[in-house]
């Protein structure tokens, strides 16, 4: 699976959607989720208490458990979501593997209504966590004979890209997960991750949970199968789960972790990878404080003169000031490099007249007087 909790966020937006308009809405929407589930929304203006929700999963097994429809059981569950809003259609919509028929005006009103649409929007997750608790149940009720005569593991694909195996062994099953991720950091951390939950489990106050394995070659259980399911780059993670761990509730359990598993890794990676970044940023903007404060230290040197010493103190200028400071001071230098020009009324047909400079010191040369 590629998610973590139960409802579709997408499946359950468009119910109330359609549930909280002010006005009938008219809809034929057809969108994926997670890349390997469909769903199929439709309503028109001439009925809007009616929506008609159909959903398929691309479920593909191989084993002696071959799964093409759901079971009575199932259908029950489902049914019993919410009694008199739910009614399932027969046959479903063509290409879909059910479609339900609700009655939004047979909702509950207020915080009554959120909660039975977010129960309406799990419905796959019923779908494919029944699917699973028939395989492990059928698995289970077989005997050490018939389970030695079937060696080969029946593989389950829920997203196309994260394919598991479940093989039924003597006194338990094992469920095998072959690891592919894309990015080499992913690599590192997931292998990294995997050693360690085998270290956790190993410990005596983990002894009932299902015994944990990493290897990074294909187990014995998987010989024979397609080649590219086993060539991975994070090797291959077993879980062991005996009889006390399908038995009563603990089956609604065991069977959800088995299907997040994926989601489970991948939310562990993105999480380190998180951290990672983070403490990078931090050791960075602290070794960037140091060095500026020993760039200061440089710049303001101590200077000694009679016996006292002055120390120059770095005062931040704004910018604005300093550039009109600047300007100020290459004015007054122009002014008084250049020649005072006066401009005398009258004489149009003079331009200019300069004003001779004229010395205040007096002059060594002597006159002589006439007579």
């Amino acid at each position: 699976m590629a998610y973590l909790g139960r409802s579709s966020p997408t499946l359950k937006e468009t119910i109330l959607k359609i549930y909280r308009a002010e006005k009938p809405i008219e809809m034929d929407q057809h969108f994926y989720e997670f890349g390997s589930i469909q769903y199929h929304i439709k309503c028109s203006i001439s009925d809007p208490n009616i929506v008609y929700v159909s959903t398929l999963t691309l479920l593909e097994t191989q084993g002696t458990v071959m799964l093409k429809e759901m079971s009575s059981h199932t259908y029950e569950v489902i049914k019993n979501i919410a009694v008199g809003v739910i009614d399932i259609v027969d046959p479903p919509r063509v290409g879909f593997q059910l479609t339900l028929k609700l009655h939004l005006d047979n909702i509950p009103r207020g915080k009554e209504a959120i909660i039975t649409i977010t129960r309406i929007s799990e419905i796959q997750a019923i779908i494919l966590s029944s699917q699973l608790k028939e395989m492990l149940k059928s698995l289970n009720f077989q005997d050490d004979s018939q389970a030695m005569n079937s060696n080969r593991p029946i593989r389950i694909v829920y997203h196309p890209s994260e394919p598991f195996y479940v093989s039924r062994q003597p006194e338990k099953i094992t469920a095998v997960f072959p690891m592919n991720f894309k990015d080499n950091s992913d690599v590192v951390i997931a292998m990294s991750f995997f050693q360690e939950l085998v270290e956790v489990g190993s410990q005596k106050e983990m002894g009932k949970a299902p015994q944990c394995s990493w290897s990074p070659v294909p187990p014995f259980q998987l010989r024979g199968e397609p080649v590219h399911d086993l060539i991975t780059n994070a090797g291959f993670v077993s879980f062991d789960i005996t009889s006390r761990h399908v038995e009563g509730k603990r089956l609604d359990k065991t069977v959800w972790n088995l299907l997040n598993f994926y989601a489970y890794v991948k939310y562990h990676i993105k999480c380190s990878r998180g951290y990672i970044q983070r403490r990078m940023r931090k050791r960075m903007e602290s070794l960037v404080k140091q060095l500026n404060n020993t760039r200061l230290e440089e710049e303001a040197p101590e200077k000694e003169n009679g016996g006292c010493k002055y120390v120059k103190e770095l005062v931040k200028v704004p910018k604005g000031k300093f550039m009109m400071q600047q300007r100020c001071k290459d004015m007054t230098r122009r002014v008084r490099i250049s020649k005072f020009r006066i401009r005398i009324n009258g004489c149009a047909r003079f331009r200019w007249i300069s004003i001779p400079k004229f010395s205040s010191k007096f002059s060594n040369k002597s006159y002589t007087k006439l007579d």
